[in-house]
């Protein structure tokens, strides 16, 4: 079975610093896995923002990498608009695009800051995503962010 969602920046960041992490494990579903990742356009520019940031100091051809698997193996979804106020209005493109994608399918938004967006049960965090997955038999992954560890 696969899974619809959206993975907030924070997610491919803690990734990308640990693979073996739990965000790690998530972001390695999304990219070879299980979960089929939600994006638009001002979706990917904050990812390609923020991962070349040069305070990560990530390698360049890696983060080009993982946003093309992104968009490789995930559905753009054009963000209609919504009626909740964040408190950050950069995070209304990720709840927007979950919440079009939710009028047809299942979706979730898988973030480590909740706290930034309203409680409700499919806005979840990286744990909790994968304690979904728990229960349905697992893919080998094949991808890994880097060689360390």
């Amino acid at each position: 079975m696969n899974y619809y969602a959206v993975l907030d920046t924070n997610v491919l960041v803690s990734a990308m610093l640990h693979n073996t992490s739990v965000p790690g494990k998530v972001a390695a579903e999304a990219l070879n896995g299980r979960i089929i990742p939600l994006y638009n356009d001002e979706i990917l520019a904050e990812y390609n923002d923020v991962l070349a940031r040069p305070k990560f100091r990530f390698d360049r051809s890696e983060v080009r990498l993982v946003i093309d698997t992104i968009i490789k193996r995930g559905i753009p979804v054009d963000a209609g608009p919504i009626e909740d106020i964040l408190p950050d209005p950069k995070d209304v493109v990720f709840y927007a695009v979950t919440m079009e994608k939710k009028k047809t399918e299942d979706a979730y938004l898988v973030t480590g800051n909740v706290k930034h967006f309203p409680s409700v049960p499919f806005v979840l965090t990286p744990r909790e995503m994968l304690e979904i997955l728990r229960d349905v038999p697992a893919q080998p992954l094949e991808y890994d962010f880097n060689d360390e560890e």
